[in-house]
């Protein structure tokens, strides 16, 4: 009697854990086409505009005001909050920065920012 009761609270525990254990989507990885478009973007002189502040590989007459757009997983290894950075939480915004808020003052959609965010996450 005493195994089995050891069997049924060792499986309600093990229930419970798996129930309580919140499930997170998993992100897949942006295309190729995906990330090609967030670079246009990034490079657009009209929208990201990213150049005008910051060094990217690959881009003509970048700015050095921000820095320099390299190592960004490894910068910010939670994705989303480099999303909200470009998009301008108040909470991430660096005091004294000129960095637009993008998504706030509608510069950016919120799909162009993750497109770019996408891009910029490969450097």
């Amino acid at each position: 009697m005493i195994s089995k009761m050891k069997h049924l609270l060792t499986a309600l525990a093990i229930s419970g854990f798996v129930i309580s254990t919140p499930i997170t989507a998993v992100a897949s990885e942006p295309s190729a086409a995906t990330i090609e478009e967030g670079k246009k973007l990034a490079f657009s002189r009209s929208k990201g505009n990213c150049l005008a502040c910051h060094a990217i590989k690959g881009g003509s007459m970048p700015g050095n005001i921000g820095p320099a757009l390299v190592a960004m997983k490894l910068r910010y290894p939670d994705k989303q909050k480099l999303v909200k950075k470009i998009w301008g939480v108040p909470e991430l915004t660096i005091p004294n920065s000129i960095m637009p808020p993008f998504g706030r003052h509608g510069i950016l959609t919120d799909s162009e920012i993750n497109t770019i965010t996408d891009y910029i996450y490969t450097l």
